[in-house]
């Protein structure tokens, strides 16, 4: 009897022990959960800016060639250079120029004879001595003949032109195609673009096609002047949306006075496509993936965490603009957030 009573209560303390080491372990693994805080993803009425990247361009371009294949003598600029309108860029070989001023001086010396021919037969006829047909055949060798005379001395300026180019407007030289001793050819010897203004082309997503206006403002930063801003419009609007990319081409005109933005110039447009509602998070919930350029966010439901990448919009302070990956009333983690992967279970901060 006394052994029976000893193995019960021996098999008692077992259970107990047991029962203390199960609770134990269960209050081991709650007090190992992380403890979380946490915000609701908010949604306010945010400044739609939109942010671009853009490349300058010239505002005109022009291409500087000889009418005509000829040996270049002298190319008198280079690429980057200012020039100013009506500048002498380019001589050409002048081999062909004597020959012209030949024709020239040729149909002055005709023109002199037939004036003599005609001027005498009209004479004639005043007096008696000629016919009124004589005179109209010697009229029509004169407008023939002056005909000549403006054909070669127009051929003459055109080749003297084609001799020594000049800049047809003021800008800077963006390309240059030959050296001198060249033969020229289909390519222009020279490009020149208009610097002021200059202008800008970006691509805008289809969806904001209705929300782009003529004339609307816009603002322009360069990688070259770090934080300076400058204003400009938006001028043309194109009117076929890429099939491929889904976008729109807009140019915006920016003045340009010092000449200081340049062809080619890399930098971001910001466009103020008026409001929206967003989607609002703390910056503490934000985190930047490494390795990468991606952002994301740690959303808790039913009490495990889950990743999601998130595309932010401005920075409001405090807080973030969320222009995808997180939707309003989500309950978002911003603090311990070291402590925690995809699928972590946790308990939230009271």
């Amino acid at each position: 009897m006394k052994f029976r009573k000893s193995l019960f209560l021996s098999a008692m303390a077992l259970l107990i022990m047991a029962s203390a080491c199960t609770s134990k372990k269960e209050a081991e693994e709650t007090e190992s959960l992380p403890v979380v805080k946490v915000a609701t993803v908010a949604e306010e009425d945010v400044a739609d800016i939109q942010t671009l990247t853009a490349t300058v361009e010239a505002d005109k371009v022009n291409n500087i060639s000889s009418n005509s294949p000829n040996r270049i003598k002298q190319i008198l600029v280079d690429v980057g250079m200012m020039v100013g309108a009506g500048q002498k860029l380019v001589v050409m070989d002048d081999v062909n120029t004597t020959s012209y001023e030949l024709q020239v001086d040729n149909a002055r010396a005709a023109l002199r004879n037939v004036e003599t021919d005609y001027n005498r037969a009209l004479e004639l006829f005043r007096i008696g001595g000629g016919t009124k047909q004589q005179v109209d055949q010697m009229e029509l060798q004169l407008v023939n003949a002056r005909n000549q005379l403006a054909s070669a001395e127009r051929a003459l300026r055109n080749v003297r032109e084609n001799t020594v180019l000049t800049a047809p407007v003021s800008g800077v030289v963006t390309a240059r195609n030959y050296d001198p001793g060249d033969m020229s050819g289909t390519l222009p010897i020279l490009t020149i673009g208009t610097i002021n203004p200059v202008k800008v082309v970006v691509n805008v997503n289809e969806s904001e096609f209705a929300r782009v206006k003529m004339g609307m403002p816009a603002s322009l930063t360069l990688e070259s002047y770090g934080d300076e801003t400058f204003s400009g419009k938006v001028t043309m609007i194109a009117p076929t949306v890429d099939q491929a990319s889904r976008t729109f081409g807009l140019e915006i005109t920016v003045p340009n006075p010092g000449g200081r933005i340049l062809p080619g110039m890399f930098g971001r447009v910001q466009l103020d496509l008026g409001h929206a509602r967003r989607a609002v998070v703390p910056d503490k919930a934000v985190e930047k993936q490494r390795g990468s350029g991606n952002y994301f966010v740690y959303v808790l439901r039913d009490g495990k965490v889950s990743y999601s990448q998130v595309q932010l919009g401005r920075r409001l302070g405090d807080r973030y603009e969320i222009i995808e990956g997180v939707e309003p009333g989500a309950q978002v983690v911003v603090s311990e957030k070291s402590r925690l992967t995809d699928g972590t279970a946790v308990e939230v901060h009271k």
